[in-house]
């Protein structure tokens, strides 16, 4: 290994870092694509041994096998600490820390992965963190932020869709042309007959579609158009006791599930920045097949962006003031969110540690886009949406109790 080496290591060595079979996720094929004869992975932290052994095999085969020729298992972060030489820990450079969010995003011991981190390993390496930050409510991780600031620690959160190129393409446009944001609107419909999970439609285990679903769409909505008043926020939403609500392909069994826990059809929020701009959002839980819909649109003056098929092949539309007969189309085929992500969270790890930088790539970032704090106002924003629109539901279900009570009287 040469002075240009980059040093790796994960904590958590499940689906969305090493892969598994119908998953889109595998961090370390993006970081190996990007990196190539440059990465070694002195570390992998897992409780599940047999899972390593499986990884060490696979990567063995594979085109960087020499990457991971003396990469260690441990079984925890505080066994690495301790069986790692201090030359070794020395040199990570980049730590993934992909561990179920149930042990992240905390103060409290034991669920508290990034203090955790910093303190057994210190601040030189940069920190990438898997969304959700948390499975609480949004008041821990806006502890755990000012701990880590104080710490001089450089903690990123994986929310990718931000590195798309038809989203830097928006900003790089209204930066260009000087432009203020007026609206910014969201719409993503789920296709829900695949959703197999009984947890997903659980309020109580997974948060509900907007926290854990539509999270991406509000953190997008917040990276364009800014941090949102949060005393502003309304919501309600579409319930399955009203009759609108009732759908009729849940492949899991809901009757199991207590009403009070299931999750909404439909939700509608709308809020506004602190510039004054306005925010919209709408999800809902109705389509079948496999293929969901979704769109983001942005307008200033003279301009309207449409972002559609975000996840999928998102293509851009542009209107201007120069053409309102004619809207510009921006289309990337080949583009990989989760390769810009991570071309923009080594390269930020590279330029810290001093080392030669990445080839440069058109409309990708070389410094990541969301840090840990900026990563917990969109969590605050979730729950925000979350609870006013349970209150809405609350509200309407004991109105309608009380004049069914009255009728009968």
């Amino acid at each position: 290994m040469g002075a240009d080496t980059v040093y790796v290591g994960y904590v958590g060595a499940g689906a969305i870092t090493f892969g598994a079979p119908n998953v889109l996720w595998n961090h370390s094929e993006r970081i190996e694509a990007i990196l190539r004869t440059r990465l070694a992975v002195p570390v992998i932290v897992d409780p599940n041994e047999a899972r390593f052994k499986e990884i060490m095999e696979q990567k063995g085969n594979g085109d960087y096998a020499d990457s991971y020729k003396e990469t260690k298992w441990f079984s925890s972060p505080q066994e690495a600490a301790m069986g790692l030489d201090n030359e070794t820990k020395d040199k990570i450079d980049f730590w993934i820390l992909a561990a179920p969010p149930h042990f992240r995003g905390t103060t409290i011991e034991g669920r508290d992965l990034e203090l955790e981190m910093i303190k057994l390993f210190g601040n030189k390496a940069n920190y990438f963190v898997e969304k959700p930050i948390a499975t609480t409510r949004s008041d821990e991780p806006h502890k755990v932020a000012p701990q880590l600031a104080e710490n001089k620690a450089v903690v990123g959160i994986g929310y990718m869709m931000r590195y798309l190129k038809v989203v830097q393409k928006v900003m790089s446009i209204i930066k260009e042309n000087n432009l203020r944001v007026m609206m910014v609107t969201g719409r993503y419909a789920c296709a829900y007959k695949e959703c197999h999970k009984t947890p997903w439609w659980m309020k109580s285990q997974q948060g509900g579609p907007i926290i854990e679903q539509a999270t991406h769409f509000c953190d997008l909505m917040r990276y364009i158009g800014g941090d949102v008043d949060m005393d502003s926020v309304q919501a309600t939403t579409l319930e399955h006791t009203e009759p609108a609500g009732e759908i009729g392909v849940i492949n899991v069994d809901e009757q199991a599930i207590p009403p009070e826990d299931r999750i909404p059809r439909a939700t509608a929020a709308f809020w506004k920045f602190d510039s004054g701009a306005l925010g919209s959002l709408t999800h809902i839980v109705g389509l079948h097949g496999i293929r969901y819909s979704n769109e983001i649109s942005v307008y200033a003056d003279g301009y309207q962006f449409r972002i559609n098929d975000v996840y999928t092949t998102p293509v851009l539309h542009v209107r201007t003031p120069a053409d309102d007969s004619k809207e510009q189309v921006f289309s990337y085929p080949e583009d990989d969110m989760f390769h810009n992500e991570f071309y923009a969270f080594l390269s930020s790890a590279i330029k810290k540690a001093g080392k030669p930088p990445l080839p440069t790539e058109d409309l990708l970032s070389t410094e990541f886009l969301s840090d840990f704090a900026d990563a917990s106002k969109t969590f605050e924003l979730t729950w925000r949406i979350r609870d006013i629109s349970d209150a809405h539901a609350d509200k309407l279900l004991a109105q309608k109790a009380a004049s069914s009570k009255k009728a009968s009287a």
